[in-house]
Parts: C-alpha cells; sequence; structure tokens
C-alpha cells in the first residue's frame, strides 16, 4: 500500500472499530448486546455500499462531478478517481489536437492521399487533393474497392503487387486524361496502404519542352558545323605551315562538337520512343564487331577478350543495342590504362541472359555510381576532356535499355576497375538455333 494511502486507511478502520465498540457498548448496557451490533454491522455494510454508489456514479457521469472533501479512504478513493479522470481528459485533448493536425495537414498536401484497406482494398480515408485528382467524392466513396473507383485506371495487377509494387511514373487522371500523376504505393503497416497521386503534368510539359529544344538546337548546329568542317577541309596546310597546329586543334574540337550534337541527336530520337521494332539479334557477330572495334580502339594497348557462354540471341534493335554496348566496350577501353585488360562475356542468368563488360581500369568512387547514367554528369571532368567523350555515352546506353526492357548494374572499385552488366529477361532470349529474323506481336513491348 502506498505510504499516502495509509493515514485515510487507519483513520476508516479506526472508524469502523469506534462505530461497533459503540454499538457493543449500548447493547450491553441495554441488555441485548448481539441484536444492537447486528444492527450496527448492518448500517456500516449500507454505509459503505452508499459510498460505493457514489464512486460508480462518479465514473458513469459524463459532467464534472467535485472530488468529496474530508478523510478516510472512500474520500481518497474519491479524489484519487477525479484526479485521474482529469488526466485522461488531458491526454484526449492532445491526442485530439494532434490527430486535427495531421488531419489538417493531409488535408493540405497538394499530392493525393488514399488510405487503403489492404485485405479488402476499399478506401478508408482520403483528403481534400484526392478529390481534384482522382474524383474521389466523400462519403460516396468511403468502403469502396479503390481499383473500381478509379477506372479507367487499370490497377487491379499493381495493387496485387503491394509491397512490391513500382511507381507509375506517367498514369491519366481519372477526371482529366490531360493531367499526368505519378502514383505510388506505400504499405506503411499490416494492414493498410497510401495511395500517394501526385500532378506531374507540369514536370512532364517541361521535360517535353527541354528535349524539344535540345532537338531543335542540336539540328540548328549541324549546318554551321558542316560549314566549318568544309572550310577546314579546303585549307592546304602545306600553303601555310605556321598554321598547321592551329588547323588541327579546330579539326578535332570540330569533330568533337559534332560528336556531341549527333549524340544529341541520338538521345532525343531515344526519348521520343515509346517502342523499338523487334528483330532478331544475332549474339556471335555482335560480340566479335564489339570486339574488332575495341581493338581498333585499343590499338594494341589492352589484352581484348570475347566470350560467348549463352548460346543464344536476343529480341531488339539492332542498331540500338549495338550502339548501346559498343558503348561501354568504347568506355572500358578510353578509360582503362595501358597494359589493362577488358573482357566482354554474353552468359544466361536463370531464364535470360547477361551481357557485361569487366575492364581494369581506373574505377568509379562509389558515390558516383548512383548519377554515373545522367547525361553530361562527369566522374573527373578532365579525364573526359583528354579521351574524347561527349558526357552522353551512358545516357544513350539507358534509354536503349530501358526500350528493350532490361536493367543496367554497376560494379566498381577506385584503381580496380569497373563491370558494366546488362541483364535481360526471358522474354527477350530466344534460341540461337531455331529464330526467325522478326520477332512475334507478343514479344514487341513498351518501355
Amino acid at each position: 500500500m502506498p505510504r499516502y494511502l495509509r493515514p485515510a486507511w487507519f483513520k476508516t478502520l479506526g472508524q469502523l472499530v469506534a462505530a461497533l465498540a459503540a454499538a457493543a457498548l449500548l447493547g450491553w448496557l441495554a441488555g441485548h448486546p448481539w441484536p444492537v451490533l447486528a444492527l450496527a454491522a448492518l448500517g456500516v455494510v449500507a454505509w459503505h455500499y452508499w459510498r460505493l454508489r457514489k464512486v460508480l456514479l462518479r465514473l458513469t457521469a459524463r459532467q464534472r462531478l467535485a472530488p468529496a472533501q474530508g478523510s478516510g479512504v472512500w474520500n481518497e478513493l474519491d479524489r484519487l478517481l477525479y484526479r485521474g479522470q482529469a488526466e485522461m481528459r488531458s491526454r484526449k485533448r492532445r491526442l485530439l489536437g494532434i490527430l486535427r493536425a495531421y488531419r489538417a495537414a493531409a488535408a493540405a498536401l497538394p499530392d493525393a492521399v488514399v488510405v487503403v484497406d489492404r485485405n479488402s482494398q476499399r478506401v478508408l480515408w482520403f483528403n481534400e487533393a484526392a478529390t481534384a485528382l482522382l474524383g474521389l467524392q466523400y462519403p460516396a466513396d468511403i468502403d469502396k474497392p479503390v481499383g473500381e473507383r478509379l477506372q479507367p485506371l487499370s490497377l487491379a495487377h499493381w495493387l496485387a503487387a503491394g509491397r512490391n509494387a513500382e511507381p507509375l511514373l506517367d498514369a491519366p487522371s481519372p477526371i482529366d486524361p490531360n493531367l499526368r500523376l505519378n502514383l505510388r504505393l506505400i504499405p506503411y503497416s499490416d494492414e493498410y496502404w497510401l495511395l500517394v497521386a501526385r500532378d506531374v503534368s507540369k514536370l512532364l510539359r517541361l521535360e517535353q519542352v527541354r528535349r524539344d529544344f535540345v532537338a531543335n538546337v542540336s539540328h540548328e548546329l549541324r549546318t554551321p558545323l558542316t560549314v566549318v568542317h568544309g572550310y577546314l577541309d579546303m585549307i592546304d596546310p602545306d600553303d601555310h605551315p605556321e598554321w598547321t597546329p592551329m588547323l588541327a586543334e579546330m579539326q578535332k574540337q570540330s569533330q568533337r562538337m559534332t560528336r556531341l550534337v549527333e549524340d544529341l541527336l541520338t538521345l532525343s530520337r531515344l526519348e521520343a520512343q515509346d517502342s523499338l521494332p523487334d528483330e532478331s539479334v544475332a549474339m556471335a557477330p555482335m560480340l566479335s564487331t564489339l570486339k574488332r572495334e575495341a581493338e581498333a580502339l585499343s590499338q594494341g594497348r589492352h589484352r581484348i577478350e570475347a566470350q560467348d557462354e549463352a548460346g543464344v540471341d536476343l529480341w531488339g534493335s539492332n542498331k540500338e543495342l549495338h550502339s548501346a554496348f559498343s558503348n561501354l566496350v568504347s568506355n572500358a577501353v578510353r578509360y582503362t590504362p595501358a597494359g589493362g585488360s577488358i573482357a566482354i562475356r554474353f552468359a544466361r542468368e536463370g531464364d535470360g541472359a547477361m551481357l557485361s563488360v569487366r575492364d581494369t581500369g581506373y574505377g568509379i568512387p562509389e558515390q558516383h555510381i548512383p548519377r554515373i547514367t545522367e547525361r553530361f554528369y562527369r566522374v573527373s571532368a578532365s579525364r573526359s576532356r583528354e579521351s574524347g567523350g561527349t558526357g552522353l555515352g551512358l545516357s544513350i546506353v539507358k534509354h536503349v535499355l530501358n526500350l528493350h526492357q532490361a536493367r543496367l548494374e554497376i560494379e566498381s572499385r577506385v584503381g580496380h576497375g569497373s563491370t558494366f552488366s546488362v541483364h535481360f529477361n526471358a522474354d527477350r532470349v530466344h534460341a540461337r538455333d531455331t529464330a526467325p529474323t522478326v520477332a512475334p506481336a507478343a514479344h514487341s513491348q513498351t518501355a
């Protein structure tokens, strides 16, 4: 028993003993001790029941009742209940305040937020932005299947993926096809999901403007570069020997600008495409071509080998895949010091296939690897300029692989070299000996 309750307990016990003793004395004086003592005991029990009733009334009453004054166990219990109720009301007020603040924050978000039951996939709650972006109406759409309420979006397979669902980066809004949404499914507990929709229409329009600008500028640069090349070729260095170093540097820089323009045009063309025509890509001749190109670029400074271990071919665009693979091989040659080695390997990977390019070059610091496929991103600007790179090669590789539903993995250690691996799924692989020259329609996919 807590110490602060002991005085009240002893006082109540003393009062009970005193009342029974007084009753016994009165009964003895009246000559009937036992009946009087029994009546006194019943009175004590009735008094305690009366105090118990007051406690129950306090527990069930909705209004605030002032605590009883005085001492004793029942009065102390009354005060403890009053304090507990006051603390509970205070906690409720704080929780309600926090809940209101969270709901106000969710309502103020520009992104649509929908709470979905994981098992039934029914809508439990959504904010105001969900009405503007997804067309959900309160309370009509509460407890309705989310896939059904977001028609014509086809979300059944996407929702079925649950925790493994990839974000939908460009989905039309159910209420306005001109609104483009980025949809994400976030499992934040074992029972509930968050469906988050963000309006990316302006970003996509800006991206389109950027692509159009780059494509137009690149096209416009081709004509003046052609003129510059023509005049440089017309100048004979033997007529002006003192101009020879300047002419050589001008030709070198104009050729570099031409490569940059051509890469920009290639990248713009790939970004504008949703798919590529599928054809059978013979990998044995492809590997032989890649090895010859690497040897021509290396000029005997590296050890180069190509291994064909897969025994299969690929579905895809022969021209675009050659461009992507050639970029990886030329990068390996350019960024590997003389005496190093480059290994090109094509092998099976489960039901799919993998092409890897491994070198013993400088390596890439770990912090640069996530951004290495961004356009114009350079690990070392000076080294890239020395090698003649445009900074667009790996970005082109990334777009080509996306159009083939393939992925690029990069492993690298500074001073130990790098390995660039291209992974193709089973739909992109076919037997080498029975392949037709044109892919079936079932294999033609969009990015």
